[in-house]
């Protein structure tokens, strides 16, 4: 094992995930994970030369809240719900 290389001598590129990944690692449809970006309940971090969305990490602790507040509250007030989160802290959005 090297010990003199650190990961800070590498550019490496953050994961991103298609539809079809996300659709893969969670219950949800192809359709609901476009409904939620375009409610703006999910963001895409990038978009392909395609036109394909991408999606970086953060994308599944979302889907995973959006579940949890799926149970009691309707999309609407979920999305109300995220968007005061975000104002609160505009870092973690």
């Amino acid at each position: 094992m090297q010990s003199g290389v650190s990961n800070d001598t590498f550019n490496i590129p953050a994961k991103l995930y298609r539809i079809g990944e996300l659709v893969s690692y969670t219950p949800f449809s192809r359709q609901t994970i476009h409904n939620y970006t375009i409610m703006g309940l999910i963001r895409e971090a990038k978009w392909t030369e395609g036109g394909h969305r991408l999606y970086d990490e953060t994308v599944f602790e979302r889907l995973s809240e959006i579940m949890k507040l799926r149970k009691t509250k309707t999309l609407m007030e979920i999305s109300s719900i995220l968007r005061k989160k975000e104002e609160q802290n505009p870092a973690s959005g």
